[in-house]
């Protein structure tokens, strides 16, 4: 049985929800049983799985009852916060070999997110850019930050988040792809300049950078921005620039068309 009003938020600082109500669970090691209960939303998460992650390999002795005790404290938090503990105690279920977070359909952050992302590359190969353009704004809207930022990671957290994360980075792939089918260069290049920043050795993201640059007009700050891609791969990793941004260099010095 699931409950519509309740809700998780993963894409940022990890909350619970319920109507107009946001909730940040309080304590290190119920956020992290939340979270991968949330990561796994659907699913029986058993007890070895959360032991695991809620003491990295090395639990107590008393490792079994005391996530017993941690989803009991968890359910009456989100109670007294959200709402009853009834309603709690149907979202949070207790299985045969663990526990399961069972959720309405669309209350869960990251699988709306998934959709839209998912409909948003159907509609781009379908050759609808505008409506694949509307649906990736509102897919990386849902994001807070980074993922699960308020929750420290164990081993099985830090697996989901780096898939989670991954999903992100592909969705503003495709957000950059989408701009630049609508000959939009010139929109997308301030989001390519953060992009670059935070990811430096990104290869794909340093040359549509630069394409998009040329593409609006720009030039010289294209044969810049190759420069200085060139510049860090070489001395961070002491490699020379990809074929693709080669030759992104060589249509730009033998004066291709931009369009």
């Amino acid at each position: 049985m699931r409950h519509d009003g309740f809700g998780i938020r993963i894409l940022g600082p990890l909350e619970a929800v319920n109507g107009a109500s946001a909730h940040r669970p309080r304590g290190p090691k119920v956020r992290k049983l939340l979270a991968l209960l949330a990561v796994r939303a659907g699913d029986i998460v058993e007890v070895d799985t959360l032991v695991e992650e809620l003491w990295d390999g090395s639990p107590p002795p008393t490792a079994v009852s005391t996530v017993r005790t941690h989803v009991y404290h968890l359910r009456q938090e989100l109670g007294r916060e959200l709402g009853d503990t009834d309603d709690v105690r149907r979202v949070i279920t207790t299985e045969g070999t663990g526990y399961s977070l069972c959720l309405a359909p669309g209350r869960l952050d990251l699988e709306q997110f998934t959709q839209l992302y998912g409909q948003a590359r159907t509609d781009l190969r379908a050759g609808n850019a505008e409506a694949a353009l509307e649906r990736l704004d509102t897919a990386l809207g849902l994001w807070r930050g980074r993922a699960l930022a308020d929750v420290s990671r164990g081993r099985v957290l830090t697996g989901h988040g780096a898939r989670i994360e991954e999903l992100r980075s592909r969705a503003q792939q495709l957000w950059i792809e989408v701009i630049m089918v609508l000959g939009r260069h010139g929109e997308v290049v301030p989001e390519l300049l953060r992009l670059v920043t935070v990811d430096p050795l990104n290869e794909w993201l340093h040359a549509r950078l630069i394409d998009a640059l040329y593409r609006s007009g720009r030039r010289g700050d294209a044969l810049r921005a190759f420069h200085h891609v060139r510049n860090v791969l070489a001395e961070e990793l002491g490699l020379e620039p990809s074929d693709d941004l080669r030759r992104l260099q060589h249509h730009i010095l033998s004066g291709g068309a931009a369009a």
